[in-house]
């Protein structure tokens, strides 16, 4: 068996100066270094997606890379206004960093929000163009809703994002992953569903997630950015995993994927003037007159 990761300690410092280039200027964050009150990154792993490797044990069992208290974040559906900002801000705070699996359209939506992302230093796959449920399509309209999420995602972020793909819903067709693993565009399941779209009172995330992992003991977490009361719950699930010793563990893959040109351009020709800002706003956009 060939090995797909190897610890890593590559800096942050390479997305966030491409977030800067593409025009996008990125909060500034609090400074992480000599900080131990905070979760902060226990361990970052390095993934290679050569021949589409399946992980979280919810679908895939080969790569059983966690060790014990050891925890992934990572969030679906993004970017969204109001939430995803709120999530980085929490995770910044607490020197954390998670996967995020935005949607296509979304990402063309919000661009200067996923920049935000990727400045941050979190790593960034994609989960189709408009969450289709792939069983339900045939095979060529699946693939179109793979690549165009890609290369809606890529336009957004101004660079290719990682090979890294979930699928909506968990739904995996047979000929698509035969499809990624020809990419090499490793696939992400999950050992550990919060079914945070389900919950909507203060605490329930937080309370889910840790009674599944007590049960489990490290996993893969599933959360999503789209959801409010995500957001709201992510600073008390970041608290309590510290307090608990859990670890976070960081992926990123050895390389970026390969965009496929056709779809480039046309999310080029279809999205011309939408796809990326040139400039920051503060540059386009000036307030004059505020009464």
């Amino acid at each position: 068996m060939r090995p797909v990761m190897r610890s890593v300690f590559a800096a942050a410092a390479l997305l966030a100066a491409a977030g800067s280039a593409a025009g996008q200027t990125p909060p500034t964050a609090p400074s992480c270094e000599g900080k131990t009150d905070v979760l902060g990154v226990g361990r970052t792993v390095e993934i290679d997606t050569t021949g589409g490797p399946g992980f979280g044990f919810e679908h895939f069992k080969a790569y059983d890379f966690l060790r014990p208290k050891e925890v992934v974040l990572t969030f679906d559906d993004g970017p969204w206004p109001h939430n995803t900002p709120a999530i980085l801000e929490a995770l910044a705070a607490q020197c954390a960093k998670a996967t995020f699996f935005p949607i296509g359209k979304h990402a063309l939506w919000h661009p200067e929000i996923l920049k935000q992302v990727a400045a941050g230093g979190h790593t960034v796959g994609s989960h189709t163009w408009s969450h289709a449920n792939l069983w339900k399509k045939p095979d060529q309209e699946a693939t179109d809703e793979i690549e165009r999420g890609v290369s809606a995602v890529s336009a957004a972020l101004g660079q290719p994002p990682s090979p890294f793909f979930r699928f909506p819903a968990l739904k995996h067709p047979p000929a698509m992953l035969k499809y990624l693993g020809e990419r090499n565009i490793g696939i992400f399941s999950t050992d550990l569903d919060s079914f945070d779209f389900k919950r909507r009172k203060p605490g329930q995330l937080v309370r889910g997630v840790l009674r599944k992992l007590e049960k489990s003991g490290k996993g893969i977490v599933l959360m999503h950015d789209f959801q409010r009361a995500t957001a709201q719950d992510v600073p008390d699930l970041l608290k309590t995993l510290k307090e608990k010793g859990y670890k976070i563990v960081h992926m990123r893959a050895k390389g970026p994927v390969k965009t496929i040109a056709s779809y480039d351009e046309a999310i080029k020709k279809e999205f011309a003037g939408n796809v990326v800002a040139k400039r920051p706003i503060a540059s386009v956009v000036r307030t004059v007159d505020d009464k």
